[in-house]
């Protein structure tokens, strides 16, 4: 493709729409590689005719965003916007809720996991502007990660269509819903299942898992056992994640947002009569 680059105005942007999305071609038919949330900071790296390259500074996905979906920022802005996240962990922790602003009245509704920078008693504060929120609709601390509280988070999620490049309450990809909740618990992920396996320490088995681990799963066909090789699949990417309940019980985004049963070999689908991913890792964040 052609560059049409010009001159950038301002290398840093933010997001003030609830939920943007991030297209891997610079068009409106392109395929959403994931998506910005409301406060989050991008790097411009480069400008086209209504569109910004950018890279997201919280996971480092690049991709390209219509210019009108996001507000430039100077650099004393990005700056003291940056510090104020860095120095807060409040989130949304409710699918859906509405923030208030304190300038016009206006409502933006927030969806789970947005950051919430200079948050106090109801009231968080971007670019200068005061907006009130529900306090009941914020963690204003990481939340201890166990069965029970994964649950509290995952209940309000079960259901959630599938969306490619999603990460918001209203459609999610797998790894857009494990970077999303874990946020919750004070753990930041990277964006893509075929990151987040390089994180955090090795779990040797479904006997030795907790509630919270992630399961990774690849090509290979669950199906297959050992007198049939050549008939599996041999293919080791990572192409999927969830999250585990229990030794038994894996919360997924297949389709939809489920729980379903999980052993050794992979995720026993009840509603397809059979095992549907291959498990090939556990690792404890």
């Amino acid at each position: 493709m052609v560059s049409c680059s010009t001159f950038l105005v301002s290398m840093y942007a933010i997001v003030l729409h609830s939920v943007v999305p991030v297209r891997l071609e610079p068009r409106e038919g392109a395929e959403q590689e994931t998506q910005l949330l409301f406060g989050e900071v991008c790097q411009i790296t480069e400008t086209l005719p209504r569109w910004y390259k950018i890279r997201n500074e919280a996971d480092g996905e690049e991709g390209y965003v219509d210019a009108i979906m996001l507000s430039p920022m100077s650099d004393e802005e990005h700056a003291t916007h940056t510090a104020a996240l860095a120095s807060g962990t409040a989130r949304v922790k409710f699918p859906m809720t509405y923030a208030v602003s304190e300038n016009n009245q206006q409502t933006i509704p927030l969806t789970l996991g947005t950051r919430l920078p200079n948050y106090k008693n109801g009231q968080f504060e971007v670019l200068g502007v005061t907006f009130r929120i529900d306090s009941a609709a914020v963690a204003e601390q990481p939340l201890p990660l166990n069965q029970s509280t994964l649950m509290q988070v995952m209940r309000f999620l079960l259901n959630t269509p599938y969306l490619w490049g999603g990460k918001n309450a209203m459609g999610l990809d797998c790894s857009g819903m494990t970077q999303t909740v874990m946020s919750l618990f004070g753990i930041n992920l990277p964006r893509n299942a075929s990151q987040q396996v390089k994180c955090g320490e090795e779990v040797k088995s479904l006997n030795h898992a907790q509630a919270g681990d992630l399961v990774f799963f690849d090509h290979a066909d669950p199906n297959c056992d050992g007198s049939l090789p050549h008939n599996c699949a041999n293919d080791t990417r990572i192409t999927h994640v969830g999250l585990l309940l229990d030794a038994e019980r894996v919360i997924h985004c297949s389709g939809r947002v489920k729980i379903e049963h999980i052993d050794e070999r992979g995720i026993l689908s009840t509603e397809r009569q059979g095992y549907t991913h291959h498990l090939a890792a556990i690792r404890r964040m």
